[in-house]
């Protein structure tokens, strides 16, 4: 179990992130491939990033990447403002903390490949490899799904901004369930494969919800780092609704309220169903004249979710969660 201890002063300083870190997703992006996840969620991607992917890259990233521990300095604090940005910020990784982080993978990994030796006495030419690939592979298996997954980050963090303004920080922490447990002032989060009790000790906590990870939370090692709490997002997981339904109300207008699911902006719509803004107001429109939806202004946007009459015409529960798949734990 990991355990996450707030002072009154971090209460303060929790914040969600305004989109997936790119180099979080591209460490992920890695896991995928030795631990699939759903194929119904994750099974396209792989497909469709299978041949993208490059195997001399792939050959310098799985050795950092094995399951469980990876270094840190892969996943550094700038990335939030970018990719660009992460890189950089990877590639001025002190020799320092790469020996200290390497080691921490060795004693882990029982020994690392004999070519990683040169980078964990600060080899600059490797670490630049090291950056290269992981470029190499974001740009395969990140960027090519990054416009739906800021859709769905975009969902989630409507979904956590509803929950704060009901409840404040203690409701958006609650929110998390059944992912992670809030019992205050600790955040009690059972996947963990081994006990860690971290005392965040008015430093606050960024939480980064993640597309590509799956069923389990991940954390920094270095207590001394930023303190992060990457997440997985939930997937909304359904397919187009019966044909009775499509002919009742149109193809298109049937798959603008599968697509809302637990609830999107008219722009989020847009993108996930393939169609122009001023379409989907239209849709939109009928759809919450029927009933069958309501929309409410959130900040700049509309946001629209479905009525209880809504799921029922999709025979659906009030709420659609995925299941939780246990699984080996991305990192400890």
């Amino acid at each position: 179990m990991l355990q996450i201890h707030f002072t009154p002063e971090d209460l303060t300083k929790v914040r969600v992130a305004g989109s997936p870190d790119p180099l979080w997703e591209t460490v992920f992006s890695i896991f995928r491939l030795r631990y699939h996840g759903p194929q119904l969620i994750f099974g396209k991607w792989r497909r469709e990033t299978a041949g993208a992917r490059r195997r001399t890259d792939l050959e310098v990233l799985l050795p950092l990447i094995p399951g469980g521990y990876f270094p840190d300095f892969l996943t550094p604090a700038e990335a939030d403002e970018g990719l660009e940005a992460g890189l950089e910020a990877l590639m001025r990784t002190p020799a320092e903390r790469l020996r200290r982080e390497l080691g921490l993978l060795a004693r882990q990994r029982s020994g690392l490949p004999s070519w990683l030796t040169p980078l964990a006495t600060g080899d600059r030419h490797l670490l630049d490899r090291v950056a290269r690939a992981v470029r190499a592979q974001h740009d395969a298996a990140v960027a090519p799904i990054w416009a739906e997954a800021r859709a769905h980050v975009e969902v989630d963090r409507a979904k956590r901004g509803r929950a704060f303004l009901d409840g404040g920080c203690e409701g958006l922490l609650r929110s998390y369930l059944p992912l992670m447990r809030w019992n205050p002032p600790v955040l009690e989060i059972d996947s963990f494969r081994y006990e860690r009790t971290i005392h965040l000790g008015g430093r606050g906590l960024l939480l980064v919800p993640s597309y590509l990870s799956w069923a389990t939370t991940d954390m920094l090692q270095d207590r001394r780092l930023p303190q992060v709490l990457v997440y997985p997002i939930e997937h909304g997981v359904t397919s187009l609704p019966a044909g009775s339904v499509a002919a009742l109300i149109g193809a298109t207008r049937a798959a603008v309220l599968e697509a809302i699911d637990a609830g999107r902006t008219t722009s989020e719509l847009a993108r996930r169903v393939g169609v122009s803004d001023a379409s989907i107001s239209n849709h939109t429109s009928v759809l919450r004249e029927a009933g069958l939806i309501r929309s409410s202004r959130l900040g700049k946007s509309v946001l629209h979710t479905m009525t209880p009459l809504g799921l029922a015409l999709l025979e659906r529960p009030a709420v659609a969660r995925p299941p939780i798949i246990s699984g080996p734990p991305e990192r400890g």
